[in-house]
């Protein structure tokens, strides 16, 4: 569900939904609770509240910074891998001139192919799912390379490095797919476990004793803002491939900016 709500929906409208839905449902449930019991200051059940709160803030705040910091970990993750596999393809790019006209060629043209394909199977790269275009553009050019027969001592120390480059690419390739494979979002019982604790904040909030009701409405509204911001940012950051945070194919578009023909 989240998966589909990070594709399909702009990251305004998915903000602007949940401070929506979050806040005016919470104003809801304090008007029902204030009329039901209009002095909330009243009683011993209001003290416990005003003692709870706080902690289950703190808890909460905790909970909701590791979340985030372990996502964007993720992220910042996946980018790298993304910037390492571009960053092998230039490398490549630019050493090409070290060999014939003819080893030039050809390397320059499975390169453009890889990184065409490869930028182009992103939508469903980010979902750890590969295309044959892709697949056999890297396989030529691995052939491309391994045909190649050096003839001086400086066009074998360019080869040697250009195959760790070669590998490097292939590698990270390898690891992005898996990533996006794999990195499939919090699980349901860590949702759950937001949601609860969330739940909780705003209901000790409805409950928690500000005096004044414009006050209370006050503060009862910047809380649902806050708790609508971190669902907003876990939603965003559970796919390091999808959403606003995501990482982008931007590297492998350098690659073929690099290999266009001069404007």
């Amino acid at each position: 569900m989240t998966r589909w709500i990070v594709i399909n929906l702009p990251p305004w409208l998915l903000l602007a939904g949940l401070i929506v839905v979050i806040a005016g449902g919470t104003a809801v449930f304090q008007a029902v609770v204030r009329h039901r019991f209009p002095r909330p200051g009243e009683g011993g059940g209001n003290e416990v509240a005003n003692f709870v709160f706080p902690v289950v803030a703190v808890v909460y705040g905790f909970l909701i910074g590791f979340i985030v910091l372990a996502l964007w970990g993720q992220v910042n993750v996946a980018d790298q891998t993304t910037r390492t596999e571009g960053a092998a393809a230039v490398h490549l790019a630019r050493g090409r001139n070290a060999f014939g006209t003819a080893e030039s060629v050809r390397i320059r043209q499975n390169l453009m192919e890889y990184g065409r394909a490869a930028a182009a199977e992103w939508p469903l790269a980010a979902s750890g799912r590969a295309t044959p275009e892709a697949e056999n553009a890297l396989n030529r050019l691995q052939s491309t390379y391994e045909s190649i027969t050096p003839r001086s001592d400086a066009q074998r120390a360019i080869l040697a490095s250009s195959l760790t480059s070669l590998r490097e690419l292939s590698l990270a390739r390898t690891e992005r797919l898996l990533e996006a494979r794999s990195n499939i979002g919090p699980p349901l019982s860590l949702w759950m476990v937001v949601f609860l604790t969330s739940g909780l904040v705003l209901g000790f909030s409805v409950v928690f004793d500000a005096g004044q009701a414009k006050a209370h409405y006050g503060m009862v509204a910047a809380v649902s803002v806050l708790v609508a911001a971190n669902l907003f940012l876990v939603t965003e950051l559970s796919y390091p491939f999808l959403g606003e945070f995501s990482t982008s194919p931007e590297p492998l578009h350098e690659l073929i900016e690099i290999l266009s023909p001069p404007r």
